[in-house]
C-alpha cells in the first residue's frame, strides 16, 4: 500500500489528490490548517509555515512514500509589480516557496524510512520564463523560486534516491482557477498520482505536466 502525504487537502487540487489517493486504497495523511478533509484520509493540523507544528505532525508518521506539497496562496491578485506591496510579497513567497522546503525537512526521516519516498512539489505554468505576464506577480515569482529551490533539494537528495519534482498542474476548475478553467480537478490529480507511482530517480530535479512530461522552467 502506497503511503502519502499531501498538504493544503481542504480544497482545491490537494483535496482532489487526497479523495483519488483513497480511492486507489493507498493510506493517506491530509494535512490542512483547518477544515474538513475528503473521508477515508486521516486529518493532520498544522500550518506548512510552523516547524514546530510540523515537527509534531511528522513524529505520528513512520514511514512515508509520497510527499506532495500542494499548500499555497495567491496572494495579490489586483495589483501589478509597481504597486506590490513588499509584505504581501513575502507572505506569499513564506507560504509557497519556504513552507514547501520546511515540509520536506520535517518528513524526511519518514520518506527515508519508506526506502523509495519521493516528493512532489504543485507548481504553476505562470512559473516558466516563456510565460511573460505580469499580472498577479507574487505568486508567479513564488513559484518560479519553489522551481529553483526544490531543483537544489533534488540534487542534494539524489545520492539518497529520494527524487523531487516540480508539477505543472495546469488551468484547473478550483476555487483559485476559476469556474472557466480548462481541465477537471480529478483527472488532474488522477494524473499526478499517476506520475507520484512510476516516477524514478532519473527524473529528479525536472519540472513536469500533469500528465508525467516535461515541461519547460
Amino acid at each position: 500500500m502506497m503511503r502519502m502525504l499531501v498538504t493544503g487537502a481542504n480544497r482545491g487540487i490537494g483535496r482532489a489528490i487526497a479523495a483519488q489517493a483513497v480511492a486507489r486504497g493507498w493510506q493517506v495523511w491530509a494535512l490542512t490548517r483547518g477544515g474538513d478533509v475528503p473521508k477515508g484520509a486521516t486529518a493532520l493540523h498544522a500550518d506548512v509555515t510552523d516547524r514546530a507544528a510540523l515537527a509534531a505532525a511528522a513524529a505520528r508518521i513512520s514511514a512515508l512514500d509520497v510527499l506532495i506539497n500542494n499548500a499555497g496562496i495567491s496572494g495579490p491578485t489586483t495589483c501589478h509589480t509597481p504597486d506590490l506591496p513588499g509584505d504581501a510579497l513575502m507572505e506569499v513567497f513564506h507560504v509557497n516557496t519556504v513552507a514547501p522546503l520546511l515540509v520536506a525537512q520535517a518528513f524526511l526521516p519518514a520518506l527515508r524510512a519508506a526506502g523509495r519516498g519521493r516528493i512532489l512539489n504543485i507548481s504553476s505554468q505562470m512559473s516558466a520564463m516563456d510565460y511573460r505576464k505580469s499580472d498577479q506577480p507574487a505568486y508567479r515569482a513564488s513559484k518560479a523560486a519553489l522551481n529553483k529551490l526544490m531543483q537544489c533539494l533534488a540534487t542534494d537528495l539524489e545520492p539518497h534516491g529520494i527524487p523531487v519534482v516540480l508539477i505543472d498542474p495546469g488551468w484547473v476548475r478550483t476555487d483559485m482557477g476559476g469556474s472557466e478553467a480548462l481541465l477537471d480537478a480529478t483527472e488532474v490529480a488522477n494524473g499526478i498520482l499517476d506520475t507520484a507511482t512510476s516516477l524514478s530517480i532519473a527524473q529528479t530535479g525536472r519540472f513536469l505536466t500533469w500528465a508525467g512530461k516535461d515541461r519547460t522552467f
